[in-house]
């Protein structure tokens, strides 16, 4: 590459933040694509460590791609058509029926995620000024339907629609700020 004088190159390196970012914003997207290919939530998870190992393992080679979630789907559906093509030269054809019982239970991270998100959840809804409270409470909660909630609290349709729209923004926007603060820390 030709560089004319006075013009400066910026070489721009992945620190370990930046991988950390990458992983958290792209893993759901990853582990998605390879269980529509696979079929089976553990093997799935597998393939998508195995894909931020290989990333890493790149090191410095890693900055040569503009698009780095574009090489990460990328290596994700090379590493899920090796594994089909092995399973299927093992076993010779797949019982997926089988495979699928599989991602009917979830797995002990994804019961702990679930269970520590409706814990957040549940605090936040409990600080939310009471008219929000029981809205949200009404609708998400109890799964009653706006004529329900618009005839026991006397609100017409319309306010209601527009509180519990703050409501959710307020529950939102405390969630994000929980994550963004726990990722901080």
């Amino acid at each position: 590459m030709d560089i004319c004088p006075g013009t400066a190159v910026i070489i721009i390196l992945m620190t370990r933040k930046d991988f950390d970012d990458i992983i958290h914003n792209n893993y759901r997207k990853l582990y998605f694509i390879a269980f529509r290919i696979i079929r089976n939530q553990q093997e799935a998870e597998d393939i998508v460590q195995e894909v931020f190992t290989r990333m890493w393992l790149m090191g410095k080679k890693i900055d040569e791609y503009k698009d780095v979630v574009a090489l990460s789907v990328t290596i994700t559906k090379n590493i899920c058509i090796d594994q089909v093509r092995k399973m299927k030269h093992l076993n010779g054809n797949i019982d997926w029926s089988e495979v699928n019982k599989s991602y009917l239970t979830p797995s002990p991270h994804d019961q702990m995620v679930n269970t520590e998100t409706l814990e957040i959840l549940s605090g936040i809804i409990a600080n939310l000024p009471d008219q929000f409270r029981t809205i949200v409470q009404m609708k998400e909660m109890k799964g009653l339907s706006y004529e329900e909630i618009a005839s026991q609290t006397g609100m017409n349709i319309n306010s209601l629609r527009v509180t519990l729209s703050r409501a959710r923004r307020i529950i939102r926007e405390e969630y994000l700020k929980y994550n963004y603060e726990r990722r901080k820390a």
